[in-house]
């Protein structure tokens, strides 16, 4: 156990989180996701929501702020402007930590796919709500 980190960030996911370097992305994706067929690393968090890991993840990773769009979700397919519940909540907190509106991004399903493959790393939670999947860029910490 370590003070101030989140128990939920296993050893395994931080150590990714920790080599990842400024322009990396990590992908946390739902369980339809085929993330063992797509990811070159992959962790597994089963018990786990898509909103809880991404609180996580947010309370010790840098989002990117060299590029317009840090934080990506998946367009629903056929109906790429509608919002699904998961991604409303992936956009709240992101904004709850300090991530505006206009910095989150979605990309087609096929799209999604390729970044995610080309992810330094995969998280694939246990969400089973549909489109439940967002892929952050790291930042840089500033002294």
């Amino acid at each position: 156990m370590l003070h101030g980190i989140d128990p939920l960030l296993t050893a395994d996911l931080l150590h990714a989180l920790r080599a990842m370097g400024h322009g990396d992305s990590i992908s946390l994706v739902d369980a339809n996701f085929p993330a063992t067929s797509c990811a070159r690393r992959l962790i597994t968090l089963p018990a786990l929501d898509i909103d809880r890991v991404f609180e996580a993840v947010l309370s010790v990773l840098p989002v990117d702020d060299f590029i317009p769009l840090p934080l990506l979700t998946m367009q629903v397919v056929g109906a790429p402007q509608e919002v699904p519940e998961a991604v409303a909540q992936i956009r709240q907190i992101a904004q709850d930590n300090g991530v505006s509106a206009d910095r989150l991004g979605t990309i087609s399903r096929e799209a999604f796919y390729d970044q995610a493959r080309a992810s330094y790393c995969i998280v694939q939670t246990g969400d089973r709500r549909l489109y439940a999947n967002v892929i952050i860029t790291k930042g840089v910490i500033r002294l």
